[in-house]
């Protein structure tokens, strides 16, 4: 949910290792801190939940970015919210251990996670070319 251009270039199967990590305390995070926000599941099943949005974010995400170009250019980014939204909704659809009840809700959880995508690859230093 996130530009990954400050860590250089680094394998596509790391950026979404990243991502997924990401994921997975993005969502712990929000069910703890976005009130009505529930996860039933295990913790188990919240690795796969992160592992969902990291493919998510890897593979689907840059394509739909890419189709609404203009409509992002349009709303002065407020599309990209909505896409973000989106990606976490189908990730709500997909796991009904997951509960997230309403829009407010869902907005709160996808900001929470946008805000761990921001943080979490500052973890993660680029490579330095010797």
């Amino acid at each position: 949910m996130t530009s990954w251009s400050h860590l250089g270039k680094i394998p596509k199967v790391k950026i979404l290792f990243i991502q997924s990590i990401a994921g997975v305390i993005g969502f712990w995070l929000a069910e703890r801190v976005v009130p009505q926000v529930e996860f039933t599941g295990s913790w188990q099943l919240l690795i796969f939940v992160g592992i969902a949005i990291g493919i998510i974010n890897s593979f689907i995400k840059p394509i739909v970015r890419f189709i609404t170009t203009p409509l992002r250019i349009l709303t002065l980014g407020f599309f990209s919210l909505l896409i973000n939204m989106t990606i976490v909704l189908s990730i709500d659809v997909l796991f009904p251990e997951l509960i997230i009840p309403g829009i407010a809700a869902l907005f709160w959880t996808t900001i929470v996670i946008w805000g761990v995508n921001i943080v979490v690859p500052s973890f993660f230093p680029k490579k330095k070319n010797n």
